[in-house]
Formats: structure tokens, sequence, C-alpha cells
């Protein structure tokens, strides 16, 4: 296993970022674009260096400006945020940013998050609540020890369900507690160290890629760049689909190889005979607590509670305060079914939301960057002369280097939230200008991040490999093949994505 250097804390790179930013307002020239946005469902409103103009919201309104925008993406709220006009960039006195302004900045990012903040905060304690009843340690064990003699069964529905798991609501760090439960069983079941850590860590990273509702990547993702989350979710459902499937038939042909002739084990053949580094003797054949009603419609709630969040926004029109207030309720829900004290419930909701202060500020602190440079009037300088850059590019060719770079700086920002609130902004808005939908720009950032997750340092992977005493080269050695081949099918799917 190799060592490497620290990488600085996210809230460190983005403050870096936004004194960079600061320093651009005093590199760059000043200038803004018109914006246009929709008001009160019954006009445009178009601002510019003479002040606001109402226009009537009609497609030959966006037509006549050059926006290649469908009408019904203002008036269902898939646009949430003003957008630049094409061909009205007008240069300005420059506006540069100095020390009070960039220490305001974060501040203000707060300020300006404080919907998406709150929801996150509420993600954590509806979460913590829910793992404090132990329904889902409950559940996984008795599914475990349920299908113990169904090997293949097993790897297949466990795969799918942390895959499902990571992309409906987000689950990440929750996932290592698992590795105790899941390693004993696949090792009485003949298979070796590196199958249960495929299920676990390479399951819940496949999910990651076409997170269909992950309010930590593609719902914040798609605020940022000013579209609705819902945006592209059809697309995502099915490269979900088609790359967990590829993920678990290729795991399953290594367990059965590995279940026929254990000497072809890459555990044994480059690490030796290794073991887990906790106490694996574990009597699989015990039959676990049998799940209770209460704990089967404790399960039932929590599925419930995503699948409303879905059905919500993607027909009610919820958004961040329903969002917000269906998870509190689930939460008030299970605390009650659970018989939770009203003191140990209220620390628990606490405790949970302490547990993604640090994300909440990522995401505040990321706005503050684009704070900088809209206060200093360069950030649609920036658009305007990297559309000039990029307009005779064909959109897959961007769309191809949007995919690629999205893959190497998540070596540096391991945080989806904090890349999101980063680059979206820009890269959602220059994605209009060149006529690429912004949901592709979304799915580039989802598809590289997740693919460089699988091999990133700087991420997940060396903790998960130290629960399992598994090596760098083993893993490495297993999921190169594949990944190969996810990197290609997300590079085709985005080009004729760009198309269509």
């Amino acid at each position: 296993m190799f060592k490497i250097k620290s990488v600085p804390q996210p809230l460190t790179i983005l403050m870096v970022a936004i004194v960079l930013a600061a320093l651009a307002t005093w590199l760059l020239p000043a200038g803004r674009y018109s914006k246009l946005s929709m008001v009160g469902n019954k006009s445009f409103s178009m601002t510019t260096a003479t002040g606001d103009t109402l226009l009537p919201l009609t497609q030959e309104t966006l037509d006549r400006l050059g926006l290649r925008i469908s009408i019904s993406k203002f008036v269902n709220g898939e646009v949430l945020k003003p957008v630049s006009v094409p061909n009205t960039y007008r240069a300005e006195a420059s506006n540069p940013q100095g020390f009070i302004k960039v220490i305001e900045a974060p501040i203000k990012g707060i300020y300006d998050s404080i919907d998406i903040i709150m929801f996150i905060l509420v993600m954590g304690g509806f979460v913590f609540v829910f793992n404090e009843t132990k329904a889902i340690e409950k559940g996984v064990a008795s599914l475990s020890h349920a299908m113990r003699d169904k090997g293949p069964y097993l790897i297949a529905v466990l795969t799918i369900l942390f895959a499902f798991c990571k992309a409906s609501y987000g689950m990440d760090e929750e996932a290592l507690m698992f590795y105790p439960i899941l390693v004993p069983v696949f090792l009485a079941a003949g298979y070796d160290l590196l199958v249960p850590f495929a299920v676990i860590f390479g399951g819940n990273t496949v999910g990651g890629i076409a997170a269909f509702s992950n309010p930590f990547s593609t719902i914040i993702a798609s605020n940022a760049a000013g579209i609705n989350w819902k945006d592209g979710i059809y697309e995502r459902l099915i490269l979900f689909a088609l790359t967990t499937a590829i993920f678990t038939w290729y795991l399953l042909r290594y367990a059965a190889k590995v279940k026929k002739d254990p000497s072809s084990s890459l555990v044994y053949r480059l690490d030796g005979i290794v073991k887990a580094p906790y106490d694996v003797r574990i009597n699989t054949e015990e039959v676990p607590e049998k799940l209770g009603m209460k704990t089967i419609i404790l399960l039932l709630i929590f599925l419930s509670a995503f699948l409303a969040m879905i059905g919500g926004t993607m027909f009610l029109q919820w958004w961040t305060l329903e969002l917000s207030a269906l998870l509190f309720g689930a939460s008030l829900l299970v605390g009650f079914l659970a018989k939770v004290n009203e003191r140990v419930f209220i620390s628990s909701f606490v405790k949970g939301a302490e547990s993604l202060l640090s994300v909440a500020f990522i995401v505040g602190v990321a706005r503050g960057v684009t704070i900088v440079l809209n206060d200093g009037h360069v950030s649609d300088s920036i658009l305007y002369y990297t559309s000039n850059l990029v307009s005779h590019v064909p959109p897959a060719v961007f769309i191809l280097f949007l995919f690629v770079f999205f893959i190497f700086f998540s070596l540096f920002i391991t945080s989806t939230s904090g890349m999101a609130v980063l680059t979206m902004p820009i890269m959602g808005t220059l994605a209009i200008l060149i006529n690429i939908p912004g949901s592709e720009i979304v799915n580039a950032y989802l598809y590289g991040m997740n693919l460089m997750f699988f091999v990133s340092p700087t991420a997940m992977l060396l903790p998960s490999l130290a629960l399992v005493n598994v090596s760098v080269k083993v893993w490495l050695r297993f999921i190169m093949p594949l990944l190969v081949v996810l990197f290609l099918i997300c590079a085709v799917y985005l080009v004729a994505s760009t198309y269509v």
C-alpha cells in the first residue's frame, strides 16, 4: 500500500479559490452580459446596463434573443437562475475585491445557500436518527443469513442495494459499518476478502456514477448549474441500470472463479494469506434476530421517504423546503415508532446534523467563489472569453474535455458538493451558450468524479481497504479492466446525449 502526501481539506482549498477569485478581479477585465429571468409566471425580465425591461413570456422572445431554450424549461422551473443572453456582453469599469470582501465572501455564500444547507443538515439528522434504530443493520444481517447458501444471489442483491443507496440518498461513510457484518458471511461462503470489499465499496461507488437523486451530488450540482435536478433523470436511471449490471456481472464472474479455485484469488496471488484486521470468527449459522414488525415498518418508512422525495420533486414541484419538511417529518415518525426518548431523539438529530456540518459549510463557502467573481464583474468576462475560445469546438469535444477535467480534478477536491458549487455556476451558463444541455454538464461531473473515486487515494478507497486488509495493488488489478469499460460507456453516453 502506497503513501501519499497530505492533501488540504476542502474548506482550505475553497478559501484559496476565493483568494484566487479576488486576485482575478484585479487582473481580468470587468464586464457583464444582459440577464433574462422569469417574473411571476407572466413575463420575462431582461436586466441590462440601463435597467430592467419586461418582455413577453413566449418562445418567440427566447428565439429572438438567441437563447436555444424551450419556454417549458422556464415555466416548469427547470431553469432556476437568470440566464446570460448571447451577444450582449459589455465591458465595465473594474471593481476589484479586497481583503474585506474575501473575508465576507464565505459568509455571504452561506446566506445565499441557506436552503441547501438546511436540507443537508436535516438529511444528516434523519439518517442519524434512523441509524440509531439499527433497522438497516438488522435488515442487512437478516438478508445475509437468509441468502447464506445462495452466494451469487447475495452478491447481486447487496451490490445493487449499495449502488441504490449511493444513487438515491448519497450513502458514503455509512457503508463502513457493513464490513464487520458482511466479511464473515462471504468468507464462510468460500469467497476471498476482495469480494465483500467489491460488494460494499465497489457497489457504493458505481451507484454514484449515475446518481439519480443523490442530494450531495446530483441535486446540489443541478441547483448550482441553474437547472432542475430531475432534468436528465431518465437518462441517469438507464445508465445506473447499465453500469450497475455490468459491475455486478464482472464481480460475479470473479467470485465464481475464486469459489471454484481459491488459488485464483487475487488476494492470495498478490498479498498471500491475509486475514481481516478484526475478528471474523462469527458463527454465520447463528440465526440473527428475526425482523419484527416495527423494524419492517421502519425500513418501509426509510424507503418511502426517498421515493416520496423523488416523486415530489418530479410531479409536485417540491424543492428544498418541502424536501426538508419531508425528512424532518420522517425523523419524527421514526422516533415515535421506535419509542426514542425525547432527549435522546433531539441529541441524535443534532449529532446527525453536526456530522454533515462540514458538507454544509463547503456548499456555502464554495458559493463565496462565485460571489467574489460576480461582485468583481469578472465571472461574465471569464464566460465571454471562454465561450469565444470554445465557440467553434464541437459540443462532443467540449463535453469530453469536461469529463476528463472532472476525473483529474477529483484528486484534489474529493467533496462532490464542494466540486459542484465551485464549478457548476459557470459551467452551467457556458453550457447554455454553446448549446449543450445543462444536464450533460452535471453528468460529466458525476461520471468523472465517481470514476476517479474507484482508485483515488484521497477519497474513501484507502480507509475502506484497511477495513478488509486488502492492498491497493489487488484492487487495481481487479478494477482497472472494468474501469476502462465504464470510462468508454460514460464517454459514449455523454457524446450521444449532447446531440439528442
